[in-house]
């Protein structure tokens, strides 16, 4: 919603400068002051840069330009599915196994946020092909950054992860919007959005919130737990809406709406429960085997 929001006042580019400017800038106090300590020396940067292709650069640029031409509704019901390839690309290169009980959590959170699209009237237009198609790579950029930090963060911590992500999304971005606008003549045009509050407060949510808190949260977690678990976390994002909407703005809380929340949080609870459970009978087994 902010991500359109910041579209009324800026191109897809500017917005996304602006965006990591805001992350990069706030992440980089705490670091300059010592409270963060980074070190990437001996490490594999270029793993590292390879995952910056895939989430900010790839999924970001992905998502502002689908936007543009998809409805939020239709975004909506095409990230729930993001935790399915994340469970797919999980396997094939973590060896990440899923039982079966896993796999059917995860469809019932699908199922629970394309529920809750369909009977607020929401579907896919397949007038809106190429947002729909940018928009799916946007997903398979996320799932792909979830399998691969995970695999890095045994060597990263989520800090480091996560500042190198938001400077090279900050500088890669800073440079195209700015060879954009040399190119057109309009460079003066740049800071035209900073003229608006509203633009300014989208930019503060989605630079500190959406990206920078998103960031640090989403990585500590892949350095816990399974991609394919943490992922499914996502689809609790229509279930905040949900209940925003009905506390801070009064909105009519329908049945469906209702339904579909909890066949989501059901669908979270079941994916962590049986990993949860997958890991104790392992462990049991582990120490029967040592015993004997």
């Amino acid at each position: 919603m902010f991500t359109k929001i910041a579209l009324e006042y800026a191109k897809p580019m500017d917005t996304l400068m602006y965006r990591f400017a805001v992350s990069f800038a706030v992440m980089s106090l705490p670091v300059l002051l010592g409270r963060v300590k980074l070190n990437y020396r001996g490490k594999p940067i270029y793993k590292a840069l390879l995952l910056a292709t895939m989430y900010p650069l790839g999924f970001f640029t992905f998502q502002i330009f689908g936007l543009q031409q998809a409805t939020s509704s239709e975004g909506g019901i095409l990230y729930a599915f993001t935790p399915v390839l994340t469970m797919l690309l999980a396997f094939v290169f973590l060896k990440e196994v899923t039982t079966r009980l896993q796999m059917l959590s995860i469809f019932l959170s699908v199922l629970g946020v394309v529920f809750i699209f369909a009977m607020k009237g929401g579907g896919i237009e397949l007038s809106n092909m190429t947002g729909i198609f940018l928009l799916f790579l946007s997903c398979l950029a996320f799932a792909g950054y979830s399998v691969l930090a995970r695999s890095l963060l045994r060597t990263f911590s989520p800090a480091e992860i996560s500042y190198m992500m938001l400077g090279i999304g900050f500088v890669t971005f800073l440079a195209i919007s700015l060879t954009g606008h040399t190119a057109a003549g309009t460079l003066h045009t740049l800071i035209e959005p900073l003229a608006s509050s509203t633009f300014i407060l989208s930019t503060l949510y989605l630079g500190v919130l959406s990206s920078l808190l998103t960031a640090l949260l989403s990585n500590y977690a892949l350095s816990k737990i399974e991609a394919s678990s943490m992922s499914v976390f996502s689809n609790l994002s229509t279930v905040v809406s949900i209940a925003a909407g009905a506390i801070v703005l009064q909105e009519e809380m329908t049945v469906y709406s209702i339904i579909g929340s909890l066949m989501i949080i059901t669908g979270v609870i079941g994916t962590n429960h049986w990993r949860r459970r997958q890991s104790e009978s392992r462990t049991f087994q582990s120490e029967r085997a040592d015993a004997r």
